[in-house]
């Protein structure tokens, strides 16, 4: 669909201020109910993050840091206290993560400790927090499978008998800066070899030449072989995910930032025309982008959210198309309208009418709080400090 950039005015600059002022406002206290009682607090039909009854040491967290990310990023704009000393109250759950439940981690160590001790790493330059940080990598290397070339997703890695073996999956592209940063930090070029492998991989087989996507894909175990694409967050296996889109339009740009590669700018800017071209007068995108019509018509912030970050990435790169630039802007301009914000300060979310699972191939409507993340990163980039922790 083709856009009509809108010229700066100072009511849109308002909006986005406003926006940002919300984020920050619900971060305050959101951060410290997260350090009083540490969860893996994820999404919420009603915005009430504290009612997603998940521990932070289970394996199926990767959603804690979004709140970290939040509160650097709240710190770094404000220079309020508060939301540092609240983030640090949270190592000792970082630490013990990694030190007693290792092998109940997966493939979004990148997402936990990118926006906990990257973050953190870079705001204070403590080594504390670089330390915790190739910690984390070296686990999350550790769920490298050489024979194909990718990181598995999900599941313990001693279980071979897992569904889930074998199983690489779009998201992991946006764990990757971990990889790099870790590469960076150390010297070891391992981190980073790692990281290129399973982007090829994710190149050569997850990207159709319609530049749609499946969300995951599967390889034998033994030999790498790849078997078929699958899928755990679209509507179906050939369906067109929105949010595994915009994952992988962002992780390919950030891999395009970290490597150099110009395959990767290549596919990030083929991803985004894609998502551009589907949006319809909404902009907010369904879900999936081929919903047939029994299915939920469910829209997703998130999806919207993470797309923005992405065509900002394209455009510190000096890549983004006017299209995708008009895009940036309208996107940002109908997800802080009132539609899509919510200004209840009892209410712990701040992003409306964002998408989750409701069983393979179902969705439903909720709050979600890397909406939120990336709603805020996306905010605080376009109101001008442009260092982000990937």
């Amino acid at each position: 669909m083709p856009f009509a950039a809108a010229p700066a005015s100072v009511s849109a600059k308002e909006s986005l201020r406003r926006a940002f002022d919300l984020c920050i406002a619900k971060t305050r206290s959101n951060i410290r109910a997260l350090a009083d009682h540490p969860a893996a607090w994820a999404h919420a039909a009603n915005g009430r993050y504290p009612e997603w009854k998940e521990g932070f040491m289970e394996i199926g967290n990767w959603t804690s840091s979004f709140f970290t990310g939040m509160a650097l990023l709240a710190w770094r704009e404000t220079g309020d206290g508060h939301f540092l000393r609240q983030a640090v109250r949270l190592e000792p759950f970082y630490q013990t993560k990694l030190r007693e439940h290792a092998a109940d981690t997966m493939h979004d160590l990148g997402f936990l400790y990118s926006l906990y001790a990257v973050a953190l790493h870079k705001l204070t330059g403590e080594s504390r927090y670089r330390d915790l940080g190739l910690h984390a990598a070296r686990v999350l290397a550790d769920r490298f499978i050489p024979q194909g070339g990718y990181l598995r997703a999900w599941g313990r890695m001693d279980r071979p008998d897992s569904d889930y073996a074998g199983l690489a999956i779009i998201d992991t592209m946006m764990n990757l800066p971990l990889l790099h940063w870790a590469s960076d930090q150390s010297g070891d070029s391992c981190y980073r070899e790692i990281a290129i492998r399973h982007s090829d991989t994710t190149l050569r087989h997850f990207i159709r030449p319609d530049d749609s996507i499946y969300h995951c894909y599967r390889f034998d175990l033994a030999e790498g072989t790849p078997l078929c694409g699958e899928n755990y967050g679209g509507r179906d296996v050939e369906s067109h995910w929105a949010r595994g889109s915009s994952w992988a339009a962002y992780g390919f740009a950030l891999g395009y930032r970290h490597t150099g590669d110009s395959r990767y700018l290549d596919v990030s800017l083929r991803l985004a025309r894609r998502f551009v071209f589907l949006l319809d007068t909404e902009l907010v995108p369904y879900w999936d982008f081929r919903l047939d019509p029994e299915a939920p018509q469910i829209r997703d912030s998130s999806a919207a959210a993470v797309a923005v970050c992405a065509f900002q990435e394209l455009e510190s790169a000096g890549a983004a198309e006017p299209a995708i630039m008009a895009a940036k802007q309208a996107l940002l301009a109908r997800l802080c309208s009132d539609a899509y914000l919510d200004f209840d300060p009892a209410v712990e979310g701040v992003l409306k009418h964002g998408e989750v699972g409701d069983g393979v191939g179902n969705a439903k409507s909720a709050y979600t709080s890397w909406g939120d993340y990336f709603l805020m990163e996306a905010l605080a980039r376009e109101t001008g400090n442009k260092e982000t922790w990937w």
